[in-house]
C-alpha cells in the first residue's frame, strides 16, 4: 500500500488528484485528505472509498503549524508510513499593490503563510518518514512563482518563495532518495481565483485573467501525478508557461508584457 498526504484536498486540483490517486492504486491506496472544510473533505473521501482507497480525513488549517504537525502525525499513527506528500493547499489573490492601503496590507503576510509555511511545516514534519520511505514530495506552486504576474505581487511572493525552498530542498535530498517535484499551473478551471483574495483582504468573488483558454482540472492533476510518479524536477503545464520562462532569460521586456496581456482590461494598471 502507498500512503499519500495531501493538503488542500477538499476542492478543486487536489479533490481530483485525490480520486484520480484512489481510481490508479484502488485498494493498494492510503489517502490522506487535508483542509479546513469537514463536509467537502468528507464528500471527496467518500468518492475515493467508492473506488477502494483507504482514506483519513483531518479537517486542518495550514496556517498553524501545530496543526500541520499534527496532520502527519495523524497520518503515521492509522497507516505507518508516509510514501507521498502533496502540498495542495494554497490562497490566491489580485490586487495591484498602489490600491493596497497600509492597514490592510497584513494579509501580504497570511498569504505568506498559507501558500509557504503551511507547505514548509508539513514538509519538516513529513521528512523522516520520507526518508524512510524513500518517497517523494510535491509542491504545487504556480506559473506565478517563475514570472511575476502584475496585479499578483502578494501571491507571485508567495509562490516564488515556494519555488526557492523546494529548489534549494530538492538539492539537499538527492543523497537521501527522496524526489521533488514542484508543479506550476496556469489557469486551471477552478473556484481559486475567485475565492482569493482582493485589496482589502476580502474574497475577490472574479477572477483577474482571461481564462478562455483554462486548462481542465482532471488534466492539471494528471500532469501533476505523472510527474510525481516519474519523479520529476519540474511540471511546467502550458506551452506558454515554458516559453516565458525561457524568454525571459534573453528578453524579459517581453515577458512582462505577456503577463499584463493576460489580465482582463478592468484590472490592468493605469
Amino acid at each position: 500500500m502507498q500512503i499519500f498526504v495531501m493538503t488542500g484536498a477538499s476542492d478543486g486540483i487536489g479533490a481530483e488528484m485525490a480520486r484520480q490517486l484512489a481510481a490508479t492504486h484502488g485498494a493498494q491506496a492510503g489517502l490522506v485528505l487535508a483542509a479546513r472544510g469537514q463536509a467537502k473533505l468528507d464528500a471527496v473521501a467518500a468518492q475515493c472509498q467508492g473506488l477502494g482507497a483507504q482514506t483519513l480525513v483531518v479537517a486542518m488549517d495550514v496556517r498553524d503549524e501545530a496543526q500541520c504537525r499534527g496532520l502527519i502525525d495523524q497520518a503515521v499513527a492509522r497507516f505507518g508510513r508516509i510514501d507521498a506528500l502533496i502540498n495542495n493547499a494554497g490562497v490566491s489573490a489580485q490586487a495591484l499593490f498602489s490600491d493596497v492601503k497600509a492597514q490592510d496590507l497584513h494579509w501580504y503576510e497570511d498569504l505568506m503563510k498559507v501558500n509557504l509555511w503551511g507547505s514548509v511545516w508539513c514538509t519538516h514534519a513529513a521528512l523522516p518518514h520520507l526518508k524512510a520511505s524513500h518517497g517523494r514530495i510535491v509542491a504545487v506552486s504556480s506559473l506565478a512563482g517563475l514570472i511575476g504576474v502584475p496585479g499578483r505581487t502578494a501571491y507571485s511572493a508567495t509562490k516564488f518563495a515556494m519555488t526557492g525552498f523546494f529548489e534549494a530542498l530538492r538539492a539537499e535530498l538527492i543523497g537521501a532518495g527522496v524526489s521533488v517535484t514542484t508543479a506550476y499551473p496556469g489557469v486551471v478551471a477552478t473556484q481559486i481565483r475567485y475565492r482569493g483574495l482582493n485589496a482589502s483582504g476580502a474574497a475577490a468573488g472574479s477572477s483577474g485573467l482571461k481564462e478562455d483558454d483554462a486548462m481542465a482540472v482532471d488534466v492539471c492533476a494528471r500532469l501533476i501525478l505523472d510527474g510525481m510518479a516519474q519523479r520529476r524536477r519540474e511540471v511546467v503545464m502550458t506551452a506558454r508557461g515554458k516559453l516565458g520562462r525561457f524568454v525571459k532569460l534573453l528578453a524579459p521586456g517581453v515577458v512582462e508584457r505577456m503577463a499584463l496581456a493576460a489580465l482582463k482590461d478592468d484590472v490592468k494598471p493605469h
